[in-house]
């Protein structure tokens, strides 16, 4: 069992990375939100940097690491605060 999660995971990051490499352009989101999460979630899962995040959801406000913002709740997927790893590239975060 143990393997076969392995193996999955591996199978996935490395259709992550060839996906991510290909020299095609990925289509701009023009919501003002985010509405299909699970590309969201395999655009980050390909470590974005903040310019390429910006490019593709330019309607989403991109918090990083130190910004200072606001805390008005938002119940939308508006904005994002990034997780950075050390060529600053988006690993993770969450909407807030």
């Amino acid at each position: 069992m143990r393997s076969t999660r392995s193996a999955l995971l591996a199978l996935l990051l490395a259709s992550t990375a060839a996906a991510c490499s290909s020299s095609e352009p990925l289509p701009v989101s023009t919501a003002a939100d985010v509405n299909d999460v699970s590309s969201f979630e395999h655009f980050i899962a390909g470590h974005p940097t903040p310019d390429e995040f910006r490019a593709r959801y330019p309607k989403v406000q991109l918090v990083m690491p130190g910004d200072i913002t606001t805390r008005e709740l938002r119940m939308d997927r508006t904005r994002y605060f990034a997780e950075l790893d050390q060529q600053q590239r988006i690993i993770g975060g969450r909407f807030q």
